[in-house]
């Protein structure tokens, strides 16, 4: 269905036509002042120009093919030419009806629906997951989520870090340890041992000891460059261990991706990119696009409008090494050959945005991918502490994610107990739904782009813009409606009615913007926007709930007309909830 903003548009076009002026001019907005109107149309001014008119003069020409709308209460002309205009009590009740009818509440999906994969997650194998990998997989998960909202074919991809330096570090500390390991006797030709001859929490310490060691020694650094190399090249024994730590690794990463709700279709990375590099790199020879620069093969990425200098796009080292340059343009061709996506967007930190300039004006100018393909950098910016700098532990050091996890779960279960609403058990498991809602939220409502404070006391408290705050809102419908169910009434076939009140009205306005606000996240690719109506939808329901007798109103159909309301509002908040890969408990 169309939003309602389309639809009084619709009638503003006519109204302009009617009165001898270009529709074009018909944009209606919301109201930046709400004090005097809910909608606007500011058309007048831009044609004053263009008709040699007053702009009073053209909007009271348009005003009176208005009047007879059953969109409009009113429709007054203010100086120095705007239309401001007040929604009818019967057109906002009635479009709620249409809304509540339909199973997506009235967002239409798209008319030709993309294939479009998201690259986020990212993290390396054989480390711990960390509060830097937070931001990648939130605002992922979202983008992900919204854009099938409207119907389209998303694919996520984890792209894990699971090549090069690395693993030959981890298999030369490994063969330190424990020499006697069959992976390293060459002579060996029986099947390898199904079980990893280390745990996860030993994996996640050999990798740092070995990385340490090899800045200090360098016939070690040696020899765990030639281990990469080996194993790039097919040696037996070290693919042995390779599969070994990415069993073992992407078990423990499900985990803890599995703790902040968020899934993964493909869990692929840069190893299988590597099939693809020998075609790839020989096609850039021979088309002529690929050049060598001091050893190096490149492809220039420069363009003739760049007002600062793009480096080309480095292809391979002159040791013959492959680069990230090199493994995301495989994985483009990879993604071409597998999926022909419409679109890809990377999810990932601002700071590499000139790397990805590069890979995709490269990918673009030697048909990787094809003209018409969408690749799309969405970067964003770093979790600070209350200092202002890249969030850390007490200590100073970097925190783990389960930690960071465990600790906002820890404040929330102490908070909720202190309540005493609830019993120990059921307090625990909420406090981890209300928990990930803090971790989340707190994310989320910042523009992906900036910088923003991670403050554990904000973002877990129960009142103002937080997750708590809003799942408070979703569990306070719940228990009215549960009431209402209680005392024998009945939530379907209800009728939304017409506001009897300011606030009624102020609540039906935000629950029927849903559809706009979701366009305008979709289009932009902005969570952060979903979330700011949410809090302003949150606010008006308690503003409603505090000044509006419910459960006690005595007129059995003014109560059933509320109660519809709050049904429409608890499905809008947990639509949007949804969308940003969290839900709400029962009790709170």
């Amino acid at each position: 269905m169309k939003t309602l903003l389309e639809l009084i548009t619709i009638e503003m076009e006519e109204a302009f036509e009617k009165a001898g002026y270009d529709k074009a001019l018909a944009k209606v907005t919301l109201s930046n002042r709400p004090d005097l109107c809910e909608y606007q149309c500011n058309g007048a001014m831009a044609g004053a120009k263009k008709y040699k008119k007053a702009p009073f003069m053209i909007a009271e020409d348009v005003a009176p093919y208005l009047k007879d709308s059953s969109y409009f209460e009113t429709v007054d002309v203010v100086k120095p030419g705007f239309i401001n205009l007040k929604l009818s009590k019967e057109s906002v009740a009635s479009y709620l009806n249409d809304m509540a009818a339909e199973e997506k509440l009235g967002v239409e999906d798209e008319k030709a629906p993309k294939t479009i994969m998201i690259d986020y997650g990212g993290p390396n194998v054989a480390k711990p997951l960390h509060v830097g990998h937070l931001r990648s997989a939130i605002i992922g998960e979202s983008v992900k989520r919204i854009l099938r909202y409207k119907g389209n074919n998303v694919i996520g991809d984890i792209h894990l870090g699971d090549w090069g330096y690395q693993m030959g570090l981890i298999i030369t500390e490994l063969k330190k340890r424990q020499p006697e390991l069959p992976y390293f006797d060459e002579s060996f030709e029986g099947e390898y041992p199904e079980g990893a001859p280390f745990t996860i929490g030993e994996l996640e310490e050999i990798y740092p000891t070995a990385s340490a060691y090899a800045k200090e020694h360098e016939d070690y650094r040696e020899e765990a460059l030639h281990a990469t190399y080996l194993l790039q090249n097919g040696y037996r024994g070290y693919r042995a261990i390779w599969n070994h730590i990415m069993n073992v690794s992407v078990a423990d990463l499900k985990k803890n991706y599995e703790k902040l709700n968020v899934e993964f279709d493909l869990w692929k990375g840069e190893a299988d990119a590597q099939k693809y590099i020998p075609d790839m790199v020989q096609m850039l020879k021979d088309e002529g696009y690929a050049r060598y620069d001091e050893g190096a093969l490149v492809v220039d990425v420069q363009e003739e409008t760049d007002k600062k200098e793009v480096p080309p796009c480095m292809i391979l080292k002159s040791d013959g090494a492959a680069l990230y340059d090199t493994t995301d343009l495989a994985t483009l061709v990879e993604r071409e050959e597998d999926y022909k996506p419409d679109e890809v967007i990377y999810v990932v930190d601002k700071r590499q945005e000139l790397h990805f300039t590069q890979v995709f004006r490269c990918a673009k100018k030697t048909g990787i991918v094809r003209p018409e393909t969408e690749l799309k950098f969405l970067g964003f910016g770093t979790m600070n502490g209350k200092d202002g700098k890249p969030f850390k532990t007490r200590e100073g050091g970097v925190m783990r994610l389960e930690n960071l996890i465990r600790e906002i779960d820890e404040e929330m279960y102490r908070k909720i107990m202190d309540n005493r609403t609830v019993e120990e058990g059921e307090a625990e498991r909420t406090s981890q739904i209300v928990g990930l809602a803090a971790i989340k939220y707190g994310d989320l409502s910042n523009q992906a782009s900036k910088d923003y404070v991670f403050d554990v006391d904000r973002f877990t408290s129960f009142e103002g813009n937080t997750g708590p705050y809003i799942l408070y809102t979703i569990v306070r419908i719940k228990s009215i409606l549960n009431k209402y169910q209680e005392s024998g009434g009945n939530l379907e076939g209800l009728k939304i009615l017409p506001a009897v009140n300011e606030y009624e009205k102020a609540l039906m306005l935000q629950v029927l913007k849903f559809n706009d606000v979701f366009e305008a996240v979709y289009d932009e690719t902005a969570p952060h926007k979903l979330c700011a109506y949410i809090y302003e939808l949150a606010n008006e329901f308690n503003k409603f709930y505090h000044e509006t007798k419910i459960l006690s109103e005595e007129d059995e159909e003014k109560k059933s007309g509320y109660i519809a309301l709050l049904v429409l509002a608890r499905r809008v908040l947990e639509a949007c909830i949804d969308l940003l890969g969290f839900e709400a408990p029962e009790r709170m």
